[in-house]
Formats: C-alpha cells, structure tokens, sequence
C-alpha cells in the first residue's frame, strides 16, 4: 500500500511538498502526495533545474492509477501505486525528466501520550470460586514476576465507603437492602457486565424497592400535571371531550424515566402559561416574548453651562423614552421610538452621549447628556438598539447580537448558577447591569472536558436562559467528539431564518487518532449571512507550541462546513463571519521560577506585560496560526489554572511521577474572529467569570454585534433594470512557489451565477522563490441582481489555480462596497491552508442599477470625531480635522488583507503587509484600533497626542489610506483622482506641507462628523497657492461641515463626470430634518433645492464599464 512507501507524504500541504524537495536539491528527486483538488488523487511533485512540476494521478472507474503526463505519451495504468513509479524510473515518459531519488517523510518527534479521561476502572472482582490464581494457565513465554499484592474486592470497597457515610437519615429498610446489595448482590451485576449484559437487574431491583413510595408518589402526580396542561394548551379546544393521557402512568417504567416526564410537563405547563398570558394580554406570543424591565439612567444636561441632574427612562417593550426632572416625577413627556433619530457617542469623553430627536416641522434637536459613567452610556445605547430593532417595521433583521462562551469544565459538573456567564458579568469588558435582561439573537456554547450528556447539558443551558430572558431558545445544532461539545442555540423568532445546517469534528489527539484532542464546529446561514463556528481543544503543555500550531493547521484543513461548492477554500474563506473559541492551551512562555512574580503581576493587573510573553500572541505576529484573525484586547486575569472552587489563588504546580510540573497561568481559553472586509462586528464584550469555580478553568464570554443581510427582493420592474457588472482590471499575482505551472483566476460568489474562470496568466520571473503573474485580460463578471442595496453588500472570493491540477495557491476575497463610487484599486495578502502564499493586485469596477440604500440598524449608533487640541503645524490635519481621531463611518476594514484605494496613483491602502502599530504610552487603546480595524462603536477610547504636541501615529485605514511615512511622521496619502477644478502642483514643490489635502470617500449609509459643529453658510474651498502651506480653516468657518468638504474628485474621461455618491443621512450637524418620504438625490435624478444650495452638481446615473 501506498502508505508504507518512503515516497509517500499523505496529506502533506503543496508548500510543504516543495520546501522537501528544494532541500533535496537533485534533479529527478520526487514525493507523492494527496491532491488537494481531488479527494482519492494523488499529485507527484518532481524537482528539475530547481523547480517543481506536478502530475495528477487520477483513479478511473475501475480504480486503476494513470498519470497526465505530457501529450502524445501513451496512458498507462497501474493497479498499486509502487508499480507506477517503478514505471516511471525509466526515461521518456512523459515527465519533465524520469523519478531518480525519492524523498522520504520528515521524522516528526515522538509525542507524549496525554492524560486520557476514560471511565474509571472497576476494582477486581473477589469471587467464590474454587478458581485460584495458581490454576490459571500462563500465556506462552511469559513467567511469574513475584506475587501481586492482594487488592479489595468490589464488595469491600463499596461496603467500605458506604461505612464512612452518614446514614442517619436513612431509614433502617432502605439502608439494609443497600447493604445486602453491596455484599451479595454486586458481585452478579459485575459478571453480567462482563459476559456483555449492562442492564444491572440487581441493582434496578434494590432501587426499585427504595422508589416505591415515589411511584406512588408519581403515579398520583403525573396525571394532575398533565390535566392542567391540557388547561393552558391553546390548541385543545373547549369542546372536544375527554381526551386520552398521553403520559403513560404504568408503576412498571424506571423511575428516571417517570421522572423525566414529570420534569417534561412542567416545563410545558410553564410555556404554555406564559403564551396563553401573551395572548391574553393582546402581546405578541411569538418573537417578542422577552420582558425587558423598564430603565431609569441618571444623567447630567448643561443648560446654558450650568449643569442641571436629570433621569432617562427607557422603556423598550413600550417603544418610549421619558425625559424626567425627578425620579419620581411625572412621566409626560417622551418620544417614540421613531422619533429618536441617532445617537452620537462621544470619543473624548466617554461618558458623553448625544441623542438626536425629531421634532414638529420637520426639525431636529441634539440633547447632549452625560451619563455616570461609559459602561451606563453603553447599556443606554444598548437599549434604545434594542427597542429600534422591536419596533421596526423590517420584517428582515439587518444586524443581531451573538453569545459566545467557552468552558473547560475541568471533568466536573456546573455549580447551581451558571447566569453570571451568560450575563457577561466578571472580569475584563462586562456589559453593564441595565442590559441583563437583553437576549441575544444566538448563544454559542463551547465545553472541554464535559462529563455531562447532551441532553443534560442543553437542558441546563435552557433552562438558566429562560431564568435570564423568558425566552426558551430553540436547539439549531449540538455536535460532540469525546469531551469537546458545541451547542447553538436561536430566538424561537429565528428558527425559519436559519438554514444549511452542517456540523464536523476532527481528531487532533495521539496520531490524530484520539478524540480528547481536536475541535468540533457547527456552521449555518442566517437568512443570507453564512456563520461559521469552530470550538477546539488543543495539545496542553508549555513546551508543545509547535504541535498545538499543527493541531490548529490540522483543523483548518479537515474541519468540512459551509457551502460544499467553494472547495478550493478553507473554512477562513468559506464564511462571512467565522468565530473560533475554546481551550486552545497557549501559554505563558516563562521560566518556572517567574511563577510568583506572575502571580504578583496579575494581582496589580498588570495584564499587558504577561501578555507580550504569550505564546499565541506571538505565534500570531509571526503569521504561524490564525492569521488575519481578530481578538479583543484582554483586559482580565488568565484563566488557567486555579485551585477549585476558589478563583483567589492559582494552583501552578502539579505532582508527577517524574517530578513536579510547573503550569504557569495563561490565557488559556480565547475567542478570536475573522469576517469578510467590510462586513459589520462589533465587540461588545470579553472577559471572565468569577464566580463559577468548579474547574480549575473560568468561563469565558465574547458578545458580538454583527450585521446580516437577507434574502434580497428588488422593488424595481424587472423590464426596467439596467444589467449590473463587475469588472476585474490590471490583476497581477506573486506566488510564493517554485512551480513552472500557468495560473489562472477563478471567482465565486453568492451574487453569481456560478464560478468563473479567468484566461491564464502571463507568468514573469521574479525573485528567488517566487514567481510574478500578470493577467492582461479583464475578468468580467454578471452579478444576478443589480441593485446596489444588494450588490454593495455582497463579495467576490478570488482563488489563484494552477492549470497543471487545478489546486489552489492562494485565496483572498474583495469586498464589492470599496467600488461604490468609482473604481477601487485592491491589494489583498493571499493564503493556503493557514499561510500565506502571495499577494494579489488590481482594480475593479462597479456598475449597478438605480437604487437606493436602506439605513441599518447599525448606523444608528455613530461616533464623533473630537476636534479639540489638534496639533498646528506642518503635519496639521487639513480642513480642520484632527489627525489623531480617526473615521468611524467605515465597519471593520481590517479583517481580511484587503487594501483599497481609488485613482490611479501608484501607492497602496492598507495591508497586513504593514507592520503593527503600537498604542502610545498611557493610551487604552484596545489590540483591535491598534490594527487598524475600525467599526462603529469600536472608538471607545480618545487617543491623546503626545507630550512633545507631535500627534500619535495615524492608524490605517482602507478607504482613507496609510498616513504614516518611513520617519514616522504624518502625511495625507492621495488616494483619489485630483479634482479637475485643482491644478497639479510641480513636483519640486509638492512638499510635506504642501500636498493635496486627501479626499475621503464616504459611505453610503452615514458618516462620521463632530457633534460640536454649528452649522454654517456653505464655503468655497480653494487650492492654496503653490508654495504656501494651506491655511486650516477655523471651526466657525464650518471646515467640519459636510457641505464644505471638497467636491468628490471626477474621472479624467472625456465629456463624461463621475456621478457623486448618495449624501447620507446624518443629523448631527443639522437642526433641519429631510422631507418625509423624499428619498436620497440619485444620479440623473433632479436634486432638491437644499441640495443645490450647498453646491453639489447633479451627476449622470450609474456607472458604465469601459
């Protein structure tokens, strides 16, 4: 067989089959290894003139092997795979040059086996027998080593234990047949369970007796409950006669048995009492079933500078919120939840919340409020989103909240109370005390080392979420392997929305043979949003980074979900949004000896330092696993290991037979991230239980707000609608890889007909290792829908494939909203199998139908840009913005390797070829902002300038470019076309403070302004004059102003101006509200009057391909 040849590499990666044969350095040195294209292929990978060439070899019908060599060679088949490549030793067969030397497999290091959880082991019997050891026939060539020392019998040991109990609440009966049981009795349930019967006949007989006034019990009780079931059934009408019971009332079942129907109907009659309340009352007894409390918040309003004590109340279920002077004073006035416009958080002061009302005559009012404390600002605005979504009139969901949570529970069950966790009470980002009642849409639950059944677990899970919200989640998926379980859990609302349900595990234990390690996933669509997530338990041990980054690798490439057509992707492509969590066991890499310093750090919660010695922070930022993933900052203590049932001292040494082994403590239990680029998350939690300690583990919790899309149905005459395109431009790929293959580009995605393949490529030599692709020809794509509220949310994923056997050498994806004015340029890192293998550039273009966008529910929450203390000087921010806030109006750019710009200037946006930034000293900036990645809601921090008045270092940003120059210092990077009003300035003079003042691209949907803004006459903005440094308008001279800012740049095309993007609501700035029912200016639309008064040019509609 294949698998006891040297040659033979199984599974081995493509890179990984090329790194073996450039260290064997000879010409005719080959391996075979498993395609990855073709499940039951083979590839062999031959070395000549220091490049590696691959050949498939496909199985036919009748399972015989060929290999597709060179035209005009003769097929040859082979029934075993050693006769092929005996075959091809010789000359002239169609290989680049004949099989020589084969390379054998890299030794991997011997593993140490791990602890094991099995089912302890009974004790040996003691049987009557006239049977002794001496009898006993030896195996042949074995020899008595001596006698064995004499053990208790199972009797003994039980009677023993049962001796230093206390019984004296045992009645005498009970009690002596327990103990008859243990002498005589045992002994026979121990030979049953050896010849193979497991029923135990004996013990159900004693247990029986004992029961009995249960039965009785149960047999008078079980048909009360179920009568008054019947009472509160909504489905039984009056008249209908007796009915028969359902619930067998036979005194012969087990007594788990009829005490599990007893718990059964009892939780039903608590359902069915709150639906028939529900409908009694007139409430919506289907998705709105959560009751969340009324909300008093005291807050602080300047009046005229004078600060004035005032009371918000929040009532969600009423769809209000109250204005009040006094607590308890009278409740008159309010506003619907349709007349609360937008809520603009402070960046500088965290505590500061504006809200944003509508008022009578279309105006508007800002009401600025400060509130105790930022954890108080964030429950309130948590509220009002909640009461937003409740009382829309979608009826699609754009954006819900997700639970995850991850457990080591240590192989012990869970304490009586478990809501702390679900609750995001503890340690770390914690949600505040007014959003307990709050239910999220999804609760993802992830356990290691669960002794529990599923059944038990999931009950107990249920059950403390309906404590929590009065809302029983329905089951959408439970997967298991040994120990490791994942459980899903949905809003009853949700159960039709959720759809395409897979589940998988993957064995990473002892010879990737053992379930104790590894990782079990579940994956779904909501609606039309893919989610994907994954819970693993990886090899422990300080010293076992390596095997625990195999085991992660392992899992990338094993673990089967999602949709079964995108094949050349692994699962960190395969979803929209992707979630992986567990007890990945990476640790703290220190010396034994600095366990105490590292207790004594953790006390002063000197996080941030231990966290430098992490192992998988550092295995992260040398790109060796989880690359292009997302964790929240950590801001609670690690997790592991502590002594139980107390969490105030961790238990670091452990006795062994081979000495005393150190585990240090370690964040051991993580919850990380990766989303499509321009896809909508938002951290609102993570942190750590402290009051559930009965494993040496905490629990971990991580909430998310994340945006979903629906199923989308086009308003527009189909007759009418204009075809959409998708347009790929100027593509140039470099492969890390030795193979003289072509290449082509093949794009899928939803919002396709089916996949598409692009002619190959021109391949150009490039330096030592890699190889330069340059595809000249377009890649033209037609999207099935045109309209841009579809088409701007949607992605293309974009697969590098050799022509030789179609496997992939890179993936990446492009988000198609970084198109929605004008054509974008793209610069995406690519990977295979958790590396990464090159990069891919180009520029696209967009053409979609008329339309217009719909706000999200995730734009109603938006934060300000704080314009105060900006710096002056040379590397002042232009137009009066401050360089150091950053843009809020842009979701998430940085979790994929996309980087955009727009133009034709040669500089790229944003990369993860980019180094790191690091936060400034004294900053709380969260990991997060420090890359880069920017969501509403995620500035929660002001970032302060520096003591020497230079400002921080600018973070990058996709849509506005990297600001940062080889010296550190500020600079504005042109991303977009000059304007044509603006003349070029001479290169000699284009100097630091003499550039073009960047242009940003807003979204669609909103954008970010200061909420300290008056609003102003529109300005005139002028190019300075060449020479001179450009002079920052004041504030009262309306710089900030959306209606100043510089007109959108136009195409160099010939007759033809580039149509301006959709003004998007905001209210910030603004006291007048727009006309109701007056939709966004479209281009070639006529614009409103207001409009044209700030200076905006009507523009042509769409946007055509050249």
């Amino acid at each position: 067989m294949a698998t006891y040849q040297p040659w033979y590499h199984g599974n081995i990666t493509r890179s990984k089959a090329e790194d073996l044969l450039s260290k064997a350095a000879k010409d005719g040195s080959f391996l075979i290894r498993d395609s990855e294209s073709i499940q039951g292929a083979y590839a062999l990978c031959v070395l000549y003139q220091n490049c590696v060439y691959t050949y498939r070899i496909l199985p036919n019908e009748e399972r015989k092997l060929s290999v597709q060599a060179s035209e005009g060679v003769p097929i040859r088949f082979f029934s075993v795979l050693s006769d092929l490549v005996d075959e091809y030793y010789k000359e002239n067969m169609g290989l680049v040059t004949h099989l020589q030397f084969p390379v054998q497999k890299e030794e991997e290091p011997e593993e140490e086996s791990e602890p094991i959880n099995v089912p302890p082991q009974l004790p040996p019997r003691n049987f009557t027998s006239s049977t002794s050891v001496n009898d006993t026939k030896e195996p042949h060539g074995e020899s008595l080593k001596g006698p064995e020392p004499v053990r208790p019998s199972l009797s003994d040991t039980l009677l023993q234990r049962l001796q230093h109990l206390d019984t004296s609440n045992i009645p005498d009966d009970h009690l002596k047949s327990i103990q008859d049981y243990l002498r005589n009795l045992v002994s026979l349930d121990a030979e049953q369970v050896q010849t193979g019967n497991f029923t135990l006949p004996y013990l159900k007989q004693v247990t029986h007796g004992i029961c009995k006034n249960l039965q009785s019990e149960i047999s008078r009780t079980l048909p009360i409950l179920e009568a008054f079931q019947k009472v509160l059934d909504q489905q039984m009408s009056p008249g209908i006669g007796r009915l028969r019971s359902q619930v067998s009332s036979e005194s012969s079942l087990p007594v788990a048995v009829r005490l599990e129907q007893i718990t059964r109907l009892l939780y039903s009659i608590e359902e069915k009492a709150k639906v028939a309340m529900y409908d009694g009352v007139g409430y919506d007894g289907g998705h709105r079933r959560s009751l969340i409390p009324p909300v008093t918040f005291e807050v602080k309003s300047d009046v005229l500078g004078i600060s004035t004590k005032m009371y918000i109340k929040v009532d969600v279920e009423g769809g209000k919120v109250y204005f009040k002077k006094s607590k308890d004073g009278p409740e008159d006035k309010y506003y619907m939840h349709n007349k609360i416009l937008q809520l603009v958080k402070s960046q500088k002061v965290h505590a500061k919340l504006v809200i944003i009302l509508e008022m009578e005559k279309e105006k508007t009012s800002r009401k600025e409020f400060a509130f105790e404390d930022s954890k108080k600002r964030e429950g309130f605005c948590q509220l009002l989103q909640q009461m937003k979504n409740k009382h829309t009139d979608k009826p699609e969901p754009d954006m819900i909240t997700i639970f995850i949570g991850t457990w080591n529970m240590g192989n012990t069950g869970p304490p009586q109370r478990i809501t702390s966790w679900f609750q995001s009470k503890g340690q770390g980002k914690t949600l505040d005390d007014t959003a307990d009642h709050i239910p999220h849409d999804i609760y993802i639950i992830g356990s290691q080392e669960d002794p529990l059944g599923e059944k038990e677990w999931t009950d107990i899970l249920k059950s403390t979420l309906r404590g929590i919200t009065n809302i029983s989640f329905k089951q959408v998926a439970i997967h298991t392997l040994w120990n490791i379980r994942i459980v899903v859990l949905a809003k009853p609302e949700h159960e039709n929305r959720i759809s395409h349900v897979f589940s998988d595990s993957v064995k990473t234990g002892i010879a990737n043979a053992l379930g104790n390690k590894g990782a079990v996933g579940v994956s779904f669509m909501f609606n039309d949003t893919s989610f994907g997530f994954v819970n693993s338990h990886l090899t422990s041990g300080s010293e076992k980074k390596i095997r625990r980054n195999q085991n992660y690798i392992n899992i990338l490439r094993f673990l089967n979900l999602g949709d079964k057509k995108l094949n050349p992707f692994d699962i960190t492509h395969r979803f929209t949004h992707l979630f992986w969590l567990g007890d990945l066991n990476y640790r703290i890499e220190m010396p034994s000896s600095e366990a105490e310093n590292i207790v004594a750090k953790i006390k002063q919660q000197q996080y941030q330092e231990l966290l430098k010695e992490d192992q998988l922070s550092q295995e992260r930022a040398a790109g060796r696993v989880f690359l292009h993933y997302e964790e929240e900052e950590i801001t609670f203590a690690p997790t592991y290991r502590f002594e139980r049932e107390t969490r105030e001292k961790y238990a670091y040494t452990k006795a062994k037979a081979t000495g005393t082994k150190y585990n240090l403590p370690s964040w051991c239990d993580r919850v990380l991230r990766k989303s499509y680029p321009l896809a909508h998350v938002v951290c609102q939690s993570y942190g750590c239980t402290a009051d559930i300690m009965t494993s040496d583990h905490s629990p971990v919790f991580a909430t998310f707000e994340v945006g979903v899309t629906s199923q989308f149905v086009s308003k527009n005459d189909p007759s009418s609608v204009s075809q959409g395109g998708i347009k790929f431009m100027n593509c140039m790929a470099i492969l890390n890889t030795k193979s003289k293959t072509k290449f082509f580009i093949e794009c899928h995605s939803s919002c396709l007909e089916s996949f598409v393949k692009s002619p190959e490529g021109e391949n150009q030599e490039h330096n030592e290792g890699s190889l330069k692709v340059r595809f000249g020809s377009q890649i033209e794509l037609t999207p099935i829908i045109s309209d841009p509220e579809y088409l701007l949310d949607q992605h293309i994923l974009i697969c590098i494939k050799s022509t030789d056997c179609e496997e992939s050498y890179g993936e990446g994806c492009v988000a198609l909203r970084a198109a929605a004015t004008c054509k974008a340029d793209f610069h995406i890192v690519l990977t295979h199998h958790g590396e990464i293998t090159g990069s891919l550039t180009g520029s696209f273009q967009l053409q979609t139908s008329e339309g217009k966008q719909t706000e999200k529910l995730y734009d109603f929450i938006q934060v300000e840009r704080d314009d105060s203390g900006a710096p002056k000087g040379r590397n002042a921010e232009p137009f009066g913005r401050s360089t150091h806030h950053m843009p809020t109006n842009i979701s998430n750019p940085s979790y994929m390797g996309v980087g955009y710009k727009t133009g034709n200037l040669s500089e790229m946006g944003w990369s993860y070829n980019m180094p790191p930034k690091t936060s400034p000293p004294g900053s709380h900036v969260g990991k997060d902002m420090a890359q880069g990645n920017l969501s509403p809601k995620k500035t929660a921090q002001d970032l302060p300038v520096a003591d020497d008045g230079k400002p921080p270092e600018m973070f990058d940003n996709p849509l506005y470019g990297s600001r940062t120059t080889s010296k550190g210092g500020l600079r504005p990077k042109e991303h977009l076309y000059l304007p044509e009003a603006f003349p070029a300035s001479p290169k000699s003079c284009e100097t630091e403070g003499d550039r073009i003042p960047p242009l940003p691209m807003p979204r669609n949907r909103s954008f970010t302004c200061s909420s300290e803004s008056k609003p102003q006459p529109p300005t005139t903005l002028q190019l300075p004059n060449v020479g001179k440094k450009p002079v920052v308008p004041s504030r009262s001279e309306g710089g900030m102003l959306p209606g100043s800012r510089p007109p959108l740049p136009m195409k160099s095309r010939s007759g033809q101006p580039e149509p301006q993007p959709i003004k998007p609501r905001d209210y910030r700035d603004s006291s007048e509200l727009p006309s109701k029912g007056r939709p966004p200016p479209r281009s070639g639309q006529p614009l409103p009057k207001e409009v044209h008064q700030e200076g905006v040019q009507p523009a042509k509609s769409s946007r055509p391909v050249k």
